[in-house]
């Protein structure tokens, strides 16, 4: 028994290893203590040397502490200038007897008991005597001490004897290391022997092991020399094993090369199943043949019991597949006829085109037999694919569960299966066509001989059709040609149906808006008017004042106002004088400066002018709509820009850098006027909508900063008509840069005439102002009791001053007492605070940050608030506006501008039902 006991690989391996750390651990018991003296020396060295410096450094800062601490101290008199002082008179000490302790050299003990001696000196003559005297006296005490600086030569010896103790110390570690470099080098000596030693012993035993594994493991390489040099797989017997017989890891490689000889013939016997059925079908062409060979044999190498084929029908417009072939069918014929994709567990897996396997199943159709029917166990539904599309799919059903081989081989054979089938489908459809091509042959040349009668008139009316057919395609090419630009046309009329679309809409909310900047100041004008005239012997030289200023303020922005619809008429009316002239550029930045300096101080802005140096001085253009754009731009800028900054760069453009369609232009040269904000930005879907004609921003930004939005639109027609054009680059929340580009045009010098091609038509809609009339019964009412007013507390809720003042003014010599705010949030605060302080309110529609509209919804929304009267006044005057007002929350409505009469009559009457 104990001869036959074999030594394994790694037990030889691992005698060889403990040998080899037998001695390694020998030299390391050798060289560790040795190891330890150099630790302890390098512990000392680092540790020792370390804590004296630091202890050193500790003490000489409490003593600086108590220093800073002491004049601290004395020269503000605060106490929490003590606190380091006397943390440092406590912490000194105990560091220097540790410090003490520490340092074994008679000399540097001595250095540090002189070092005691100063500490304690200074903190006996100066530290704690100043300190009291501090506290005793004041001024005269902090006055000496700057004046002698008492101690400063006690510290300064301090510090310079700490620097020569540290010296010494720093002298005494290099010695001690040295001693130690030298006892490393001893010990990396000794190492080095010993892992010679080491290393020699290793190579010996390595080559001893490796010569008793090298002799089995040759035994082991002949024997799969042997099966590796056979090239022809059927003269090798697969069948063959390696018979082995050590006992060490060799027998693992035997089994592992045994295991492969195993897989060669399961892997053999796979390709010999699919050889044997691709043999089956080969040579045939005919699909249902085909079909019945590929189910016969593959129901055969898969032991499958029943089996059926369906092939798609390529000439049904649906995805229809019909049964081709079957295997071991009934007698009565077993399982449908056809199916479609999605239809049943056959119809889903060939619609997710994935081969599907069934085993253990419980309840199904059952295989028959001559003597009976016997019901499966595996069932497998596999798609036959071609070019990723579904051809075929096959169902086969065994009495057995399938194996994995089986599933492999189904999936192996289908694969080249689908180029067969496909093939001969393409083969049948071939043999049709050739069928009816003959078919067809034959009766050509049946009706040949008819047709040669003919042949001769044939021939003149083949040549007329030839001339015929010319003619066809010349017209069916330009018929081509006509449907493309009619296509092109259609495209054009719906883009600008939709832009008409667009521009009724936009036309409509300028007239609405337009209609409320123009009776806004007018309003202001009719109403104090009216109070001067009918008071004109009451009010003081001051009111009077007042009220022409508010009427000169208004009277300028409906000038403002009525000058934007006069360019823009212009425009619209087809025709404009521009008359080109010489303007020298040099003069542009001091004329902007005098037009635009006080607006950017006053708001606060920095205002830059740049101009290049090389613009010549002589530019010919329209220089009245040149300024006339600038300013527009520049205007712009300012209106939106609350803080930062505004500049205008001038600049010569070179050709390649303008817009294609004016890179050809003929000009003397281009110059471009960028100006650039900092204000609010405009979205990049509202870059285009801005410049054209009745398309404005939204309601509240327009509120909030003025304007009728006509600029841009007359900005973009003069530059366009000076033979330029206008850019923007801008972002949201950052800024915006307008970009106008102008060509210099010397040969146009003098006045022309230029015909403009007008915008979009104004879409006329008449504002038929609604007039509110009072029933007889207020009105006897009102006439009835003429102070009904004398009292009241009416809130005017408006965003515009003028209005208030005027409407303030009028209230008030009816005897009313007036409150007024600015917007619709204010209103609802001054309500919450009291609800019951007003008996009417007037409510301005038009408002930033909250309109009227939802001012008077969250009013009527308060319970305490469901009664009060809200008269609501507008500009908007359409019957639409009034039935909005009226849905939202408003009592009455009365249109701007106010007649005053009807105001009063009104608020009478609201505040009588009251």
């Amino acid at each position: 028994m104990g001869k036959n006991r074999k030594i394994g690989i790694r037990t030889k391996i691992m005698s060889g290893y403990l040998l080899v750390i037998i001695m390694v651990i020998f030299a390391f018991f050798l060289v560790n203590k040795q190891f330890s003296v150099v630790q302890a020396d390098k512990d000392y060295i680092m540790g020792h040397d370390f804590e004296v410096t630091t202890l050193s450094h500790q003490i000489e800062k409490y003593v600086l502490d108590m220093v800073r601490g002491q004049r601290g101290y004395i020269i503000t008199g605060e106490a929490s200038y003590l606190e380091p002082y006397y943390t440092g008179q406590r912490e000194w000490q105990h560091n220097f007897d540790e410090l003490y302790r520490l340092v074994d050299d008679p000399g540097q003990q001595a250095k540090l008991m002189t070092i005691k001696d100063n500490i304690i000196k200074w903190d006996d003559t100066v530290g704690a005597p100043m300190i009291n005297q501090k506290k005793q006296e004041s001024n005269g005490v902090t006055l000496s001490y700057l004046e002698n600086d008492q101690g400063g030569a006690t510290i300064d010896l301090i510090r310079s004897q700490f620097e020569n103790f540290r010296e010494v110390e720093h002298d005494f570690r290099q010695n001690r290391a040295d001693a130690l470099n030298q006892n490393i080098d001893s010990l990396i000596q000794g190492l080095v022997t010993l892992g010679l030693l080491v290393f020699i012993v290793a190579i010996v035993m390595s080559t001893l092991v490796s010569r008793s594994i090298v002799r089995t493991m040759n035994e082991v390489i002949a024997t799969i020399k042997d099966i590796a040099t056979f090239t022809n797989t059927n003269a090798l017997d697969l069948s063959r094993r390696i018979t082995l017989r050590s006992r060490d890891e060799i027998r693992e490689l035997g089994n592992a090369t045994n295991e492969l000889l195993t897989n060669l013939e399961l892997r053999e016997m796979h390709q010999q199943r699919i050889n044997n059925t691709f043999n089956s079908y080969q040579g045939i062409t005919s699909i249902a043949e085909l079909c019945k060979a590929f189910i016969s044999a593959i129901s055969e190498e898969a032991n499958s019991s029943y089996g059926a084929i369906y092939v798609r029908d390529f000439r049904s417009d649906r995805h229809l597949f019909v049964k081709s072939a079957t295997f071991a069918d009934g007698f009565d014929t077993v399982g449908r006829n056809h199916f479609e994709l999605g239809q049943g567990l056959i119809g889903e897996y060939a619609l997710k085109k994935s081969m599907h396997v069934l085993s253990d199943l419980d309840e199904f159709q059952l295989i028959p037999s001559a003597l009976g029917s016997i019901p499966p166990k595996g069932m497998i539904i596999a798609p036959i694919l071609y070019e990723g599309e579904v051809i075929a799919v096959i169902e086969i059903l065994s009495l057995s569960n399938y194996s994995k081989s089986d599933q492999q081989f189904i999936g192996d054979v289908i694969e080249n299966f689908g180029i067969t089938l496909n093939s001969a489908k393409d083969r049948e459809e071939i043999e049709r066509l050739l069928t009816e091509s003959q078919t067809m042959t034959e009766e050509l040349r049946v009706q040949s001989d008819d047709l040669q009668t003919q042949s001769e008139e044939l021939q003149m009316q083949s040549e007329e059709l030839q001339t015929i057919n010319e003619k066809l395609e010349e017209r069916s090419k330009e018929a081509e040609l006509k449907s493309v630009a009619l296509n092109q046309a259609k495209i054009e009329l719906e883009k600008q149906a939709e832009q008409l679309v667009l521009s009724s809409k936009y036309k409509s909310e300028f007239l609405a808006n337009m209609s409320h900047e123009l009776r806004t100041p007018l309003n202001s004008i009719l109403i104090l008017s009216e109070l001067i005239a009918e008071n004109a012997g009451e009010q003081s030289r001051g009111e009077e004042e007042k009220f022409a200023k508010v009427i000169h303020t208004s009277g300028k922005d409906l000038l403002a106002l009525i000058d934007d619809i006069l360019d823009l008429s212009k425009v619209e009316a087809g025709k404009m004088e521009i008359i080109y002239g010489e303007m020298n550029i040099n003069d542009l930045p001091n004329y902007l400066e005098m037009n635009f300096n006080h607006v950017a101080e006053k708001k606060g802005l920095l205002f830059r002018i740049l101009k290049g140096a090389n613009i010549p001085n002589i530019f010919c253009t329209d220089e009245k709509m040149m300024l006339q754009i600038l300013k527009n731009l520049l205007s712009n800028a300012f209106k939106y820009t609350e803080n930062g900054s505004i500049s205008i760069e001038i600049k010569n453009v070179p050709n390649k850098e303008l817009q294609p369609a004016f890179a050809g232009k003929e000009a003397d040269y281009w110059i471009a006027f960028s100006i650039k904000d900092t204000g609010i930005g405009i979205p990049k879907e509202k870059h285009q909508l801005i410049f054209e004609a009745f398309q404005q921003a939204d309601g509240a930004t327009m509120r909030k900063y003025g304007g009728t939005g006509l600029g841009l639109s007359i900005c973009q027609e003069y530059a366009r008509h000076l033979g330029g054009y206008v850019t923007l680059e801008s972002e949201e929340g950052v800024g915006s840069t307008f970009t106008l580009y102008l060509p210099s045009l010397s040969n146009k010098l003098g006045k022309e005439d230029v015909l403009l091609t007008s915008l979009e038509e104004v879409a006329a809609s008449s504002l038929d102002e609604e007039v509110l009339s009072l029933d007889t019964e207020h009105v006897n009412l009102l006439e009835e009791k003429q102070n009904v007013l004398q009292g009241k507390n009416v809130l005017i809720v408006d965003d515009d001053l003028r209005n208030i003042f005027a409407l303030e003014a009028a209230l008030k010599q009816e005897g009313m007492i007036v409150c007024s705010v600015n917007n619709g949030l204010e209103c609802l605060e001054i309500l919450e605070e009291q609800p019951s302080l007003f008996d009417i309110i007037l409510m301005d529609i038009m408002m930033p940050n909250m309109d009227g509209y939802e001012t008077m919804q969250r009013i009527r929304a308060n319970d305490e608030l469901t009664d009060i009267p809200i008269i609501a006044l507008t500009a908007k005057a359409m019957e639409r506006d009034r039935k909005k007002c009226l849905e939202t929350g408003a009592s009455d409505y009365v249109s701007k501008p106010l007649d005053l009469e009807q105001l009063l009559s009104v608020l009478s009457v609201w505040v009588s039902n009251e």
